[in-house]
């Protein structure tokens, strides 16, 4: 499998590209990480380095991979974090240059916009960017639950209400949605829930809550699901396997006391995964 991976990367700690291309790799996934910022370390530290790459030269470096021949090789167009509205359109120029040489290929979109406790984070023109021309072009997207109500105009609660906010985000043309951190009022002290709705059904997993801020394990979550998803068909296994990989990850960062994710530490759990966690089936 080839991933083309369209993401920020810094060079202390591990966001964007930076957090999904390792996890990617030790799955045996080929990927070809092309970079929107090439930041010293990601802006939650409140100061960084390095350039915001202009849409431009992340064109020109998609140009030059394409000049070599392999768009039709490509299985998967990634993207995550989009800092601007010039790369949303470079972003979907290439999704459409891809699907034109591999008609089977599939764009997988993390529509990063915030979450519930420190609301939008983004440009104000991204999520409209979001909403009304990037998600009707993906095949997958991976929103947490306050980001599927800001795409959908609903608000998601209880599994009902987001079943219903999954299904309206399909609606607007992604046939799966991953639905990262679902925390319903009637779930147990503690937990926290991930779903994957697909037009074969919906399916969710229950874990103990860590309590912790894990800058790039929504960009980890994504790439697992979509390798695995893309992989093998079955929403099921892909969404066992991955809550199985995150979660170690995340309870060896928290162990360590550690800011920024055990990334590398914990490679066993990408390639070995655990399965600990029962997957329910709810539709």
């Amino acid at each position: 499998m080839k991933i083309l991976s369209i993401q920020s990367a810094v060079a202390y700690g591990h966001v964007g590209n930076s957090a999904a291309v390792f996890p990617l790799q030790r799955i045996g996934v080929e990927v070809l990480p092309v970079y929107t910022v090439n930041f010293s370390n990601h802006t939650g530290y409140g100061a960084w380095r390095g350039p915001l790459i202009a849409p431009d030269d992340v064109r020109e470096v998609i140009a030059g991979i394409e000049d070599r021949g392999v768009f039709g090789d490509i299985d998967v167009v990634l993207s995550g974090y989009q800092g601007g509205e010039g790369i949303g359109d470079v972003i979907l120029d290439t999704v459409a240059r891809v699907k034109a040489a591999n008609p089977s290929a599939v764009y997988a979109c993390d529509p990063v916009m915030g979450n519930a406790k420190s609301g939008c984070f983004v440009a104000p023109a991204i999520p409209i960017l979001l909403r009304e021309r990037v998600v009707p072009a993906a095949d997958i997207i991976t929103p947490n639950q306050f980001e599927l109500g800001f795409l959908t105009g609903t608000e998601p609660t209880d599994l009902a209400s987001t079943l219903a906010s999954a299904d309206a985000a399909r609606a607007l043309g992604p046939r799966t949605v991953l639905v990262t951190s679902v925390e319903r009022p009637d779930r147990p002290e503690g937990t926290i829930e991930m779903l994957a709705v697909t037009d074969a059904g919906a399916w969710i997993v229950q874990t103990p809550h860590i309590p912790m801020k894990a800058n790039g394990s929504g960009d980890v979550t994504a790439a697992l699901f979509t390798a695995h998803y893309t992989r093998s068909g079955d929403a099921a296994d892909a969404l066992a396997r991955t809550v199985s990989s995150v979660f170690d990850l995340l309870q060896n960062t928290y162990d360590s006391g550690a800011r920024e994710l055990r990334l590398v530490e914990s490679q066993e759990s990408y390639a070995h995964p655990r399965m600990q966690f029962a997957v329910t089936q709810v539709r």
